[in-house]
């Protein structure tokens, strides 16, 4: 209690907090507003039981329910920062620019990702409407509805890209995720509502089963999140004129998950990629063509093949985000710098190897980890049958982690103004 009097009486954390809020409920409006031509019957019979428009009402906030212009979400602008984190493998200039050229590099290499939201957009909306118009859900809207369509749902991914980036430079935490929580949470009601319209007495061990179990994943992605291997830093001594500076002990936290709730994002991004190309190729009237379609949309409906694809994906993203964001080289040389040594490993190269091998080994847990949890819902269906719950382990990993990093950053931020 004393810590949340402690938040409204700084001027200046209430009006981030504010502004947040305020930034979420624009958001909220937007998901609000449905696109024109809308067949309501077709598309709750379209979307019961669809694998990737689950995931894809996700990064929209619950906009697919009524196809609001926000139905894209902020699934272009996520895909887009993949794409130009990939490419700092290929292009040593943008890996640079994203780690040694400061604030003002990581500015340019942000412009270049939403740059890069625009085009993929349109290609990810165009491959939608293309198969919502398909199953009857749009009708046939024809050349310039297609067109309008496509201009109004481009604006309001980058109007939440936007708005994303309000929050993290003038709110508090990663604009980005604060969105993805605000929109499963704000699903939380209907879910709710819709279990208790078909609640069967006949599934409570069922329903009691699977609270137990999402209690089990919060506390375990609490343990996860939580979780660090301290790596012990010494410092010598040294004297400046007649001042000695030193000699004492600190320690390095490297997290078990050090990529957070990132490598999920990612994953689902990428996993929304095969049906939206299904649906540029069902539209051709090439057979060869449609048989690629099928052969796309048959792996989106294969429960083993997509949970071993979101495993895959999960994992490598852990790895590699934490090698974008970690360079043992990096802190290898700014120890050296500062008269800082590990214990028995010698300043320099060795110490960046015994780094990388720590890191390499604890990544390990947590990328297993990560993708246990975000295939958990996969094997719970194939077990019982129940498909209202499949998004229910991804929901709840990106509302854990993402209230756990609030909650650090908000007592980060209490704690520098009792420095001030």
């Amino acid at each position: 209690m004393n810590k949340i009097l402690q938040i409204f009486k700084d001027p200046d954390l209430r009006r981030r907090i504010f502004f947040m809020f305020g930034i979420l409920i624009v958001f909220r409006l937007t998901a609000a507003v449905p696109i024109p031509g809308v067949n309501i019957k077709q598309l709750e019979a379209f979307l019961s039981g669809n694998q990737l428009l689950g995931l894809l009402n996700i990064f929209s906030g619950g906009a697919l329910d009524n196809l609001s212009i926000a139905m894209l979400g902020l699934g272009p602008y996520i895909t887009g920062s993949i794409i130009m984190q990939l490419m700092t493998i290929v292009f040593p200039q943008l890996k640079e620019m994203y780690q040694e050229a400061g604030e003002a590099g990581r500015a340019k290499f942000n412009q270049y990702s939403r740059l890069l939201t625009v085009p993929l957009a349109v290609l990810q909306g165009y491959g939608l409407l293309t198969i919502l118009s398909r199953q009857g859900v749009l009708g046939d809207i024809g050349f310039a509805g297609m067109a309008t369509n496509i201009i109004i749902i481009t604006g309001a991914a980058l109007f939440l890209m936007w708005l994303g980036e309000l929050i993290s430079e003038y709110g508090i935490g990663n604009g980005v995720s604060i969105m993805i929580f605000a929109g499963i949470v704000a699903a939380v009601p209907s879910s709710i509502q819709q279990t208790l319209v078909n609640f069967d007495s006949s599934q409570i061990p069922v329903y009691v089963t699977f609270i137990i179990l999402g209690i089990a994943v919060i506390a375990a992605v609490v343990v996860v999140t939580e979780g660090e291997r301290p790596v012990p830093i010494s410092y010598t001594k040294r004297v400046r004129g007649m001042r000695m500076y030193g000699g004492f002990s600190t320690y390095l936290p490297l997290r078990v998950n050090q990529a957070g709730v990132i490598p999920i994002i990612f994953a689902l991004s990428i996993l929304l990629f095969p049906q939206m190309f299904a649906g540029f190729l069902a539209a051709s009237s090439n057979a060869f063509l449609q048989k690629i379609a099928d052969v796309f949309l048959d792996f989106s409906q294969n429960l083993l093949l997509y949970g071993s694809a979101y495993f895959i994906l999960v994992f490598f993203f852990t790895y590699f985000y934490t090698a974008v964001t970690f360079d043992p080289d990096n802190i290898s040389d700014n120890l050296q710098k500062s008269g800082g040594f590990i214990p028995g490993i010698r300043p320099g190269r060795p110490t960046a190897e015994f780094l990388s091998h720590i890191i390499n080994r604890i990544t390990l847990a947590g990328a297993l980890f990560l993708g246990l949890i975000a295939v958990l819902p996969f094997i719970v269906q194939a077990a019982t049958g129940i498909v209202t719950l499949t998004i229910g382990g991804t929901a709840l990993l990106i509302v854990v982690s993402v209230v756990l990093e609030f909650m650090k950053q908000l007592q980060g931020k209490l704690v520098m103004r009792e420095y001030e």
